[in-house]
């Protein structure tokens, strides 16, 4: 019996080993030393060196000089420690009140439809991305909150729009983090 139990033994404890420490520890280095931004969690920095954010996970911008997110249903709003979404359905009548209230308030914003990612929350909560129609929708808000011409607001929103992954996947988006620090560093005057 010592003779079986000695080889799956050692067995076991080299796959555990290979597969368990040494393959990881590989791929996670690999990982670091071929992509350090992403492996490092997509972190954003100020011109000081701060981290003020990821570029994967979204942040709640409120003030009308900024891109505003989607909606978020991770925790209390934006909280990557509780992502999730709403998990109601489409037929759910608090989800339709939730979205008829904020497409209101959207349309009370300026004429035009209002883009669906508006009023809607991503899957996990914390998309930091938004569709260009609903970026350019925001340009005459923020604008005026900047006490700026539409056009110049305009032309740096339109500068962050990302196209899809390699020409061919996804949908072109704006990384809202990304065009808020770009709207700060275009207009430094009209950021307190």
């Amino acid at each position: 019996m010592l003779a079986q139990l000695r080889p799956a033994f050692v067995a076991t404890l080299f796959f555990t080993l290979l597969l368990g420490v040494a393959y990881p520890l590989a791929v996670t280095g690999i990982g670091a030393l071929a992509f350090p931004f992403q492996a490092g969690g997509s972190l954003i920095r100020d011109a000081k060196g701060q981290v003020i954010g990821s570029a994967l996970l979204a942040q709640g911008f409120s003030q009308p000089r900024y891109l505003h997110p989607r909606p978020s249903a991770a925790g209390s709003g934006y909280d990557a420690a509780n992502s999730s979404g709403s998990n109601l359905g489409p037929l759910n009548p608090d989800l339709a009140k939730r979205v008829a209230k904020d497409t209101d308030a959207l349309r009370g914003e300026g004429p035009g439809p209002v883009p669906a990612d508006a009023v809607t929350t991503s899957a996990s909560g914390l998309d930091p991305d938004i569709s260009p129609a609903n970026a350019l929708r925001q340009v005459n808000r923020i604008a005026a909150a900047r006490r700026l011409p539409a056009s110049a607001v305009e032309h740096v929103v339109s500068a962050s729009v990302e196209g899809p992954w390699l020409g061919l996947f996804g949908q072109p988006r704006v990384n809202v983090l990304k065009a808020n620090i770009a709207l700060d560093a275009a207009f430094p005057a009209a950021h307190p």
